[in-house]
């Protein structure tokens, strides 16, 4: 228990650390003040459509540019009461489409039983996946049928059609493993024409890029990939690194933290903003915490207070009137085209 408090605390230190650090960047506007100028604050929902859940922080890799800090080592995993609470919440709301992220989702020890009771509710499900999980051992093997048992729609992080650049942002072996999963989820007709079976796929550039036109980087990935190895999938969504967590250390590290900061200001896109994630999305920690996005759950900066910070408190109509909690980190998701969970924003 006492170790436990001391990580605990650790951590906060170190989340209130990146927090400071993202509300101060040399000579350029706050984020807050961006969307004032184009008469977007405060910024607000448009509606409650997706409810992304993130089932725990273990994950069998650990990728320079996670966000979520995930690795094998991470013991923050969603219970069962809590995913009941998140079940009692879709029953009297009118969400239809469930997020399903971690971590690797997969490696929650109730993730099939979770599965199988939004599919019950006839909800939309979406998993994301690193892929090496399904491959991992025969423990994971089977999810691939299991997936396609209930229609969840798989979206899949791959960083480059090649070897090299792979292996270099996620470790040795990921390519090669990433591959042998997606040849297995095309057998069971994920990709495939008229399959019904969605399997999209998700570029993070490497280093301070900002993400590439999705619709060219789209192409290249479908011949590359098909051409080379036959494998074949819907849809490639970009998605920029957002400087929080990992990948801010990794900045502070190289020293290119306000260079990167400059880089997304200067790329602000007014009609990427309008349609930015928080505003039809409510993200769920693993301990059944409310936040705008994500990336704020990483951060800790839960839904304004005067909203229901808990799941097990849902309610739809008090978190669709609240404002939306901002800091500097949320340029990464208005730059160039916009980059959000399901892509590029305009």
């Amino acid at each position: 228990m006492i170790k436990s408090l001391k990580a605990r605390k650790s951590e906060l230190a170190k989340v209130a650390k990146q927090i400071e650090i993202l509300s101060d960047i040399d000579n350029q506007p706050r984020f807050g003040d961006k969307l004032r100028n184009i008469g977007l604050f405060p910024l607000k929902p448009t509606s409650i459509e997706i409810l992304q859940i993130n089932l725990g922080y273990m994950c069998n890799q650990t990728c320079e540019h996670c966000h979520v800090d995930a690795g094998p080592d991470r013991k923050e995993i969603m219970s069962k009461q809590t995913m009941q609470y998140c079940l009692d919440a879709i029953d009297k709301s009118t969400i239809k489409t469930v997020d399903l992220t971690g971590g690797a989702p997969e490696m929650n020890p109730n993730f099939v039983w979770f599965v199988e009771q939004l599919s019950n509710r006839n909800i939309h499900i979406i998993v994301r996946s690193n892929l090496t999980i399904l491959v991992a051992n025969k423990k994971y093997n089977t999810y691939p049928q299991f997936f396609k048992k209930h229609k969840v729609e798989v979206i899949a992080s791959l960083p480059c059609y090649t070897k090299e650049n792979t292996d270099k942002q996620r470790g040795d072996g990921v390519f090669e493993a990433s591959l042998r999963a997606l040849k297995i989820l095309n057998e069971v007709g994920y990709g495939r024409e008229g399959s019904g079976l969605k399997l999209n796929l998700v570029f993070h550039p490497g280093g301070t890029s900002i993400a590439s036109a999705q619709e060219v980087l789209e192409r290249d990935y479908k011949t590359n990939l098909k051409n080379d190895f036959d494998i074949e999938f819907n849809s490639l969504y970009t998605i920029t690194n957002l400087p929080i967590s990992r990948f801010l250390d990794y900045l502070l590290v190289v020293g290119k933290y306000q260079e990167y900061m400059t880089k997304l200001v200067e790329a602000f896109n007014p009609a990427a903003a309008k349609n930015v994630m928080c505003r039809n999305t409510i993200s769920v920690g693993w301990d059944g915490g409310l936040y705008d996005c994500d990336f704020n759950q990483m951060l800790q900066m839960k839904v304004e207070k005067k909203s229901p910070q808990h799941i097990k408190n849902f309610d739809e109509k008090q978190l669709e009137n609240r404002s939306i909690v901002l800091n500097n980190h949320c340029y990464g998701c208005t730059a160039g085209e916009g980059s959000s969970c399901q892509g590029s924003l305009t």
